[in-house]
């Protein structure tokens, strides 16, 4: 089993090698591949130096899988090369992900939709990745009609340049700029760019990709997406209404059942989700769940995650596992 991790230098290539490691995946040979900038470059893998190739470089030696994060328009242009030479792509970008002929996988949810044929598989967005997590169980017992969603994201989920920014600002350091605004001390009501709609890109993945992933295009989506001054994790605030109603009591106990979520909901002790405990770990977890008395059928869930992790990195290992383990790689 040959694996290449492409964007292998970035935040998240670094935390992809970190969860292979940990999860002792089955590879015989790792190809560690960024930027020609960047070749040459050397890397640790449980303890051994390996040299960074090119994509071309990386392409001549025909790994069975290659892991993607090197943003969309190095995907854009490579992952079909990788595809062309028998390679299964599993790509961490937002180029394919609303592609009609490619599959958005998030393994506890949808992996029983890939086949041998699919060659490049998108991993969703990492703020939408935690959120269906805890609504899928829900949609299936209960069905979603309407989710309203704000977001709290970390600064990670932005690069390094960001958390540059921010750690410059506590200091008290002049530097390069990655948002418009200061986000030491604020909330910037922006992730990503804005569109004709009003919307910023981020937002409507939270509208499309959840539909996508649910298979169910007649969920009313709404989102606002705020990038606030923490290192790490993503937190997001949701109102489910549902079609059918529900005990908040049986909500909690199937969302404690859910492989992959973890319920931190007691009131007594103080114990709901936060980032940073959400750190380093590759659970979703899920708290403050209360009945919305405003309105019939409703739900209020906190959902938090860590974003380099089950929001990117660990997902995509995952969808890899799951080939491997049935022979569709």
């Amino acid at each position: 089993m040959k694996v290449a991790i492409v964007g292998a230098t970035g935040m998240v290539g670094n935390v992809m090698l970190k969860v292979l490691e940990e999860r002792n995946f089955p590879l015989d040979e790792l190809l560690l591949v960024a930027s020609e900038r960047s070749a040459g470059k050397i890397l640790k893998y449980k303890g051994k130096d390996i040299k960074v190739i090119s994509i071309p470089t990386a392409i001549e030696a025909r790994p069975d899988i290659a892991l993607f994060s090197a943003g969309g328009g190095t995907s854009l242009e490579w992952a079909p090369k990788f595809a062309e030479v028998g390679t299964t792509v599993i790509d961490n970008s937002s180029a394919w992900r609303m592609d009609g002929t490619k599959k958005l996988i998030v393994p506890e949810i949808n992996a029983g939709e890939l086949s041998k044929t699919d060659k490049i598989i998108a991993n969703p967005n990492c703020s939408t990745i935690q959120m269906v997590m805890a609504l899928a169980p829900l949609h299936k017992k209960y069905k979603i009609k309407r989710l309203v969603i704000s977001t709290y994201q970390s600064v990670s989920g932005t690069g390094v340049k960001a958390v540059e920014q921010m750690e410059n600002e506590i200091a008290g350091k002049e530097g390069d700029m990655a948002y418009p605004y200061p986000i030491h001390k604020n909330a910037i009501p922006q992730c990503d760019v804005f569109e004709e709609n009003g919307y910023t890109k981020e937002e409507m993945k939270l509208v499309n990709e959840t539909r996508k992933i649910l298979c169910d295009d007649s969920i009313a989506v709404t989102a606002t997406a705020v990038r606030i001054p923490t290192a790490g994790g993503h937190s997001e605030s949701i109102n489910v209404e549902f079609e059918s109603d529900f005990d908040v009591n049986d909500v909690k106990q199937l969302l404690s059942e859910t492989d992959g979520v973890t319920l931190q909901d007691n009131l007594d002790e103080n114990l709901y989700p936060m980032p940073m405990y959400a750190h380093g770990k590759d659970d979703v977890f899920v708290g403050r769940i209360r009945r919305d008395a405003s309105q019939p059928n409703t739900l209020n869930l906190w959902v938090v995650s860590d974003n380099l992790r089950k929001g990117a990195a660990t997902n995509t290992v995952q969808i890899a596992e799951y080939l491997i383990k049935n022979d569709l790689v």
